[in-house]
C-alpha cells in the first residue's frame, strides 16, 4: 500500500502521479511507475464502461473547491469536454502524458488493496483465507474459517458506530463512496464533497449520500461504487439490477436500499 502511495497520491509532491500533473497539458511524455500506466489505463477504461461518469480529470475541480493538496500542478481550466476519452497519450509501453491533471481517488486505494492481496496471498500461500481492509473498503479471499464467508457491516453515513447491514463476502471486495468523510465548506461558505459529477463538474447531487458495491475487484467495486453515486437515486436501482449489480445504497432522507443480488449477500439488515 505504501507503494501505491508513492506512485499514484496527488497529496504527495514527490509521487509519480503529481510529477505527471506538473506537465500536464504540455504534451511532453514522461517515463512512470508502473502502477501508474495501470491507473490510467484502468481509469479510462472506467470512463468508456461508465458512460463518462467515472472520469479522472477533477484535480483542478477539487482544488477550487476547497480540497487542496498543496502539490503544484498545471494550472488548467475545467475540462470542457466530460466524456472525452483523449486526456491520455502514451509512446511504446512506458511513457505517458496526459492533458489535464487527474486524481487516483479511490481507484488508486482499489488497485493498492488488489496489489497488497495478491503479495499477500503470496506470502501465505496455504491459508484458509485472508481480509484486507483500507479506508472502509475491503477485499477478500478464502474463507473466515469454518467454510464461513467473511462478514463485512456497511455503515450508517448519518452514524457510523451504527451498521445498517452485514455482508457476507467470499473471493471479492466491498467498496463504498459516501460523503461522510471527505466534505467540508468552499471558500464561499458552500458544502462540497470528493464525488464529483463530470456531467457539471460540481459536486454530484443526485439525492445520495452514499454507495456501496460488491465485486470481483477491488477496483472495479470503487469505479462502481462512483458511477452509481453519480447516476443518483432516479437511476441507481434501475442501472445496478440491469447490471446484476450487489449494491446498496443511503438516500438523502436516511432511507437504506439493495438490489436482488445485494439481498442474496446479505446476512442481517438493521430493522428487518
Amino acid at each position: 500500500m505504501a507503494a501505491s502511495d508513492a506512485a499514484l497520491s496527488r497529496f504527495r509532491a514527490d509521487s509519480d502521479l503529481s510529477r505527471l500533473n506538473g506537465d500536464a497539458g504540455s504534451g511532453a511524455l514522461r517515463e512512470v511507475d508502473p502502477r501508474l500506466r495501470i491507473m490510467l489505463t484502468l481509469a479510462r477504461r472506467a470512463q468508456r464502461q461508465t458512460g463518462g461518469r467515472f472520469d479522472p480529470r477533477t484535480v483542478e475541480v477539487l482544488e477550487r473547491l476547497g480540497e487542496q493538496a498543496h502539490v503544484p500542478y498545471a494550472s488548467a481550466e475545467l475540462p470542457s469536454e466530460p466524456g472525452d476519452m483523449n486526456w491520455l497519450s502514451r509512446s511504446g509501453r512506458h511513457r505517458v502524458a496526459v492533458n489535464a491533471p487527474v486524481d487516483s481517488g479511490g481507484i488508486g486505494k482499489g488497485l493498492g488493496l488488489r496489489w497488497a492481496l495478491a503479495a499477500a496471498r503470496g506470502a501465505v500461500p496455504r491459508t484458509t483465507g485472508l481480509l484486507l481492509e483500507a479506508g472502509g473498503d475491503v477485499a477478500c479471499v478464502g474463507s473466515a474459517g469454518a467454510g464461513e464467508s467473511w462478514r463485512v457491516g456497511i455503515e450508517d453515513p448519518a452514524d457510523p458506530e451504527e451498521m445498517l447491514a452485514v455482508v457476507e463476502l467470499r473471493d471479492g471486495a466491498l467498496a463504498t463512496s459516501s460523503i461522510a468523510v471527505r466534505a467540508w465548506a468552499t471558500p464561499e461558505g458552500d458544502q462540497a464533497h470528493h464525488l464529483i459529477d463530470p456531467r457539471t463538474w460540481r459536486p454530484a447531487d443526485g439525492g445520495l449520500r452514499a454507495v456501496s458495491v460488491a465485486h470481483s475487484d477491488p477496483a472495479w467495486a470503487e469505479v462502481w461504487s462512483k458511477a452509481l453515486f453519480v447516476a443518483g437515486v432516479s437511476a441507481i436501482g434501475a442501472e445496478a439490477r440491469a447490471r446484476g449489480m450487489a449494491a446498496w445504497w443511503v438516500e438523502d432522507d436516511g432511507s437504506f436500499h439493495m438490489t436482488p443480488a445485494a439481498r442474496q449477500m446479505t446476512a442481517w439488515q438493521r430493522g428487518v
